[in-house]
């Protein structure tokens, strides 16, 4: 049987395994922690943060950043409509709305005038996306977030290694969060990362991630109902392995666009992830968007099977799930977001994984030469 080429996965190095033999051979006892604290810290410094905080998942960190930042029952929270819907679930979670706005058509990223358009006297905090490791316009976000005093938890689940003007995706707004999945460029299997420069939110967030106890209590004795949200040791000494290599990860990323890019720049009317100004895109997963003649992202996700290449459908808009459609908002907004609904229904993440060889990349530019319509 031939190979299948895989749309995701790892790169895993004899480092990694190294790390993760000694955890679990080491990592007990009054060493519990040691590999969660080398690991946070050293990503708190890779980023650009004052604290670091390994979660189990990124969503787990989402929720954990409204909690700290007083988000609840009656506020909203402004999302953009493409992304997965780990970025919007825990608004719910928390007894606040999802409010959703439009993405730019070049970033995929939250649209400045949309987001704009969706502040009211309600809302309380919006979560820009670093989509597929592009970058949004971060200088206007914030400087709107700032003149409405709305937090910015800024989503870089998919973004390690990408950067806004000299400045690494993870370091912007009151807090940022990062996934470590097992589709990520840097992974622990499952896991996340909350990043944050305020040491009120690194308090709250300690005390919340461990059933409300008080970092260092020993006698067990809980101060309110709260959370279990931790990151095994294994786990810890895992991601640590990985972001002591994440340069060469990120770079194998961009070579991989590369290659894309020069395959597929004579498909008319195919465009690939953007790279704004004055950005890096870590290009997490290379998508493409086609046009609509294609017949549509279901049909060259199939098509591409076919052919023993795996893909994924780009996310479909939030407000089209039928998570959400009890929301009032959710079905007027298919107009006024024009952008994001196109997305949804014509783009497709290619084959990223960080072990897909050139040849890979050639196959899969091939076939999808032979799928253009005539």
């Amino acid at each position: 049987m031939a190979k299948r080429i895989p749309v995701a996965g790892p790169w895993i190095t004899q480092r990694e395994i190294d790390y993760v033999a000694d955890a679990t051979a080491h990592a007990w006892y009054a060493n519990a922690n040691a590999y969660n604290h080398r690991f946070e810290e050293a990503f708190a410094r890779y980023v650009g943060r004052r604290y670091a905080v390994s979660l189990p998942s990124c969503t787990s960190a989402i929720h954990l950043a409204l909690l700290a930042l007083g988000v609840g029952r009656g506020d909203e929270v402004v999302v953009p409509e493409s992304t997965w819907i780990a970025s919007a679930a825990p608004i719910s979670y928390v007894g606040a709305t999802p409010v959703f706005a439009d993405v730019e058509r070049d970033t995929w990223c939250l649209s400045v005038a949309s987001l704009e358009a969706c502040i009211t006297p309600r809302t309380k905090a919006m979560i820009p996306v670093d989509l597929y490791g592009g970058m949004p316009e971060m200088e206007a976000v914030l400087a709107l977030a700032n003149r409405h005093r709305i937090a910015v938890i800024e989503d870089s689940a998919e973004a390690i290694g990408s950067e806004y003007k000299g400045r690494r995706a993870g370091s912007f707004g009151s807090v940022s969060v990062f996934s470590f999945h097992g589709s990520k460029t840097l992974t622990t299997g499952e896991g996340g990362m909350l990043v944050t420069d305020e040491r009120g939110v690194f308090e709250r967030v300690q005390v919340l991630r461990d059933h409300g106890r008080h970092p260092g209590d020993h006698s067990f004795f809980n101060r309110e109902v709260a959370y279990k949200y931790k990151m095994s040791g294994i786990q810890a000494a895992l991601g640590l392995a990985q972001l002591e290599r994440i340069d060469e990860l990120v770079a194998r990323k961009r070579e991989i666009f590369a290659r894309y890019r020069q395959r597929l720049e004579d498909l008319p009317g195919v465009t690939l992830n953007y790279e704004l100004p004055g950005t890096k895109n870590s290009y997490w997963m290379v998508t493409a968007i086609f046009p609509e003649s294609w017949g549509g992202k279901q049909s060259i996700i199939t098509r591409l099977s076919q052919q023993g290449i795996d893909s994924r459908p780009f996310f479909s808009p939030l407000s089209s799930l039928p998570a959400y459609a009890d929301l009032a908002q959710a079905a007027a907004t298919k107009a006024s977001h024009a952008v994001s609904y196109h997305l949804g229904l014509n783009g497709v993440n290619l084959p990223s994984a960080l072990t897909l060889s050139d040849a890979d990349v050639d196959q899969v530019s091939s076939v999808l030469h032979q799928l253009q319509p005539k």
